[in-house]
């Protein structure tokens, strides 16, 4: 094997593997890789606290697992009713497997599709330029393939999102009927930890639009560069307001001292 590959490696069969054809290709492997590994292996939990008034009958860590294919309501958990020692069995809300195994299903398939275009590029590249087939029937596989991590991931990308919200432990409090008891109270104690499943989002060709857009704030500029107008117009427009009427106090008053108002020389040109 190793003199195969030392072989490959002295005829250049390799180079294949940095050019955009088989570039690509290595990138799909890659991706494939960590889209069904993080999200076919993921296992979570997370845990609540149940405070009664009677503190004999409290439980202060209450833990719920739950894993891939995320089949929530198979998963229970006893809680405390704070009505003597009995416990009453609760189960998560929701079913998203479907979504979560047509994505990884999509995943494993495009690893091996990959796998395979990868050893026909370096081991049978020359049969494969031979015709126009091998190219032809390449494209349209890459084709479907990118039509299936579309609508797989952006399945998966709404799975997660109803995953998160099926066991976020604020909202899964509500279930227990004693945190409505008198005495008692509830809260979190430990998240699930998610990243795991959103790098399984983030690796397909979706991520793009898994992501609200920032806020785009408006320019500052040009609103204060109309301000700072404003203000420069404004003490030029007050000043030719002020200007005027300081002309017709002064005609006024010279008029008033020959004793002639505009009013009374009209009159006596009359």
């Amino acid at each position: 094997m190793m003199e195969l590959a030392n072989k490959l490696v002295a005829q250049g069969q390799f180079r294949m593997l940095k050019v955009p054809l088989g570039f690509i290709k290595a990138l799909q492997w890659l991706f494939s890789i960590f889209a069904f590994s993080t999200c076919g292996s993921y296992s979570g939990m997370f845990r609540m606290a149940v405070e009664c008034k009677n503190r004999t009958e409290s439980d202060l860590s209450i833990q719920v697992d739950f894993e891939y294919p995320f089949r929530l309501h198979q998963v229970y958990f006893d809680a405390p009713t704070c009505q003597g020692q009995s416990s009453e069995r609760l189960f998560l809300v929701g079913d998203y497997s479907s979504s979560a195994e047509f994505f990884v299903t999509v995943g494993v398939f495009s690893f091996l599709y990959a796998t395979a275009a990868l050893g026909v590029y370096v081991f049978f590249y020359d049969k494969y330029k031979e015709n126009n087939k091998g190219p032809l029937i390449d494209l349209g596989v890459t084709a479907v393939f990118s039509f299936l991590w579309l609508v797989s991931s952006a399945a998966w990308a709404k799975g997660l999102s109803d995953v998160k919200t099926a066991t976020d432990p604020d909202r899964v409090i509500t279930l227990i009927s004693a945190c409505g008891a008198d005495g008692a109270s509830c809260r979190e104690v430990h998240d699930p930890v998610m990243s795991g499943l959103n790098t399984s989002v983030e690796t397909g060709i979706i991520a793009p639009f898994m992501r609200a857009p920032p806020p785009q704030e408006k320019p500052a500029a040009p609103e204060a560069y109309g301000q700072q107008g404003a203000y420069e117009q404004d003490p030029y427009a007050g000043n030719q307001a002020g200007y005027q009427p300081e002309f017709s106090q002064q005609g006024y008053h010279q008029e008033a001292e020959f004793g002639q108002a505009a009013p009374t020389s009209f009159s006596n040109q009359m």
